[in-house]
C-alpha cells in the first residue's frame, strides 16, 4: 500500500483580515440601535423591538459567511518533505499567523 503525503496546516489569517468586516458589523448594529431608538421615541416600541431583531437576523448570515470564507481562504495545507516528516517542531518555533520553520 502506498504511504499517504502528509501535510501541514497552516492557518494565515490575522486580525487585519477581518478588521473591516468587524468595523462593517458595528456600525451596522449602530444604525439598528439608532432607528430603534427613534421608532421608541415615536411611541411605538413593538416596531423598534422588530426592526432591531430584523436587521440582526437578516445581517448575521452575511456576517458568518464573510468570516467563514476569510478563514478558509486563509488556510494552506503544505506537503512536507521527506527529511521533516521525521523531526519534530519545538513549541516555542510556533508563532501565530506564520508556519514553523525546520532550522535544519
Amino acid at each position: 500500500m502506498d504511504r499517504l503525503k502528509r501535510y501541514r496546516v497552516a492557518c494565515t489569517l490575522t486580525f487585519g483580515d477581518i478588521y473591516g468586516q468587524i468595523i462593517i458589523w458595528i456600525i451596522v448594529i449602530l444604525l439598528s440601535l439608532a432607528a430603534a431608538l427613534a421608532l421608541m421615541g415615536a411611541q411605538q416600541p413593538i416596531y423598534a423591538l422588530t426592526t432591531v431583531g430584523l436587521i440582526l437576523v437578516v445581517s448575521l448570515p452575511f456576517l458568518l459567511f464573510a468570516f467563514v470564507t476569510t478563514l478558509l481562504n486563509h488556510i494552506e495545507l503544505r506537503p512536507l518533505e521527506a527529511s521533516a516528516e521525521t523531526t519534530a517542531v519545538a513549541p516555542a518555533d510556533l508563532s501565530f499567523g506564520k508556519p514553523a520553520i525546520n532550522p535544519s
